[in-house]
């Protein structure tokens, strides 16, 4: 039995992924918003740790409750992320996306190391969108405060949270394995936010999206037998070269500057 921690794990794939880790027996800690879907959750090998991860103040209070309540932490799923078809600044000044979807995970994967360390065979894996090319980080302008669009937002932090993965890999001196898993266009994920004739749009086509399960399943082998290498980067079901045009080690130095400016 090992500890699991679950940002966004509260829906979709991560709560496809908390359960099926508690049905083989691991201690899971679910992260998430939604009270009312993390308390039904709990129990059962998961506990529910209520956090809004676009807050980086409540960010590092999970973390620093997590490493008081576990010694050893044996795998990170992040998850956590949703689309915003309107630009949003957050209490600390940051725009949303970027903030859950990006600096939320370069948090947990830092701060958690003391206890991903003390495992057998640590490992991160961080589900995202390795393997797109669209897309970059705004240097002069990560906030997005010209220029915003829903798609924007989400491309830059996808492509962040692919430098993270190389950055982690570069500085972080950890045992931890680190995985970048895209799973491809999935049913998963909370609709909500988006207008309505957009839900209705991807309604009608996610009749040919991935199973959840299927789109789990990688992650339960990653999580069961962590790869050799620092870093892997997996699209769907292809292994892509740490020579991939986002998986720039020099980015990647860059971004890790950039979000310790902005987390000071």
């Amino acid at each position: 039995m090992g500890v699991v921690v679950v940002s966004g794990g509260t829906n979709g794939m991560g709560r496809a992924l908390a359960l099926g880790r508690a049905d083989r027996g691991d201690r899971v800690l679910v992260l998430g918003r939604n009270r009312e879907r993390g308390e039904a959750l709990a129990g059962s090998g998961i506990d529910f740790l209520p956090v809004d991860l676009s807050s980086m103040a409540e960010t590092r209070q999970v973390i620093a409750h997590i490493l008081t309540e576990h010694q050893v932490v044996d795998a990170l799923a992040l998850f956590a992320n949703a689309v915003a078809p309107r630009r949003t600044v957050t209490g600390e000044g940051l725009e949303r996306t970027f903030a859950l979807y990006y600096l939320s995970r370069h948090l947990l994967s830092f701060g958690l190391r003391p206890a991903l360390d003390r495992a057998a065979a640590p490992v991160i894996v961080n589900v995202a969108g390795v393997g797109v090319t669209k897309g970059g980080v705004r240097w002069a302008d990560p906030q997005l405060a010209a220029g915003y669009s829903m798609v924007a937002a989400q491309l830059q932090a996808g492509r962040a949270n692919d430098l993270l993965g190389v950055g982690f890999a570069q500085r972080s001196g950890s045992r931890a394995r680190y995985v970048l898993y895209h799973p491809g266009f999935t049913r998963s994920g909370d609709r909500g936010p988006l207008p309505l004739v957009l839900r209705g749009l991807l309604a009608a086509v996610s009749v040919a999206a991935r199973p959840v399960a299927d789109a789990v399943a990688p992650i339960h082998r990653f999580l069961d037998a962590p790869p050799a290498a620092p870093l892997t980067a997996v699209d769907r079901d292809k292994r892509l070269p740490l020579s991939f045009p986002t998986l720039d080690p020099r980015d990647a130095e860059r971004l890790m500057d950039l979000t310790e400016e902005l987390l000071t």
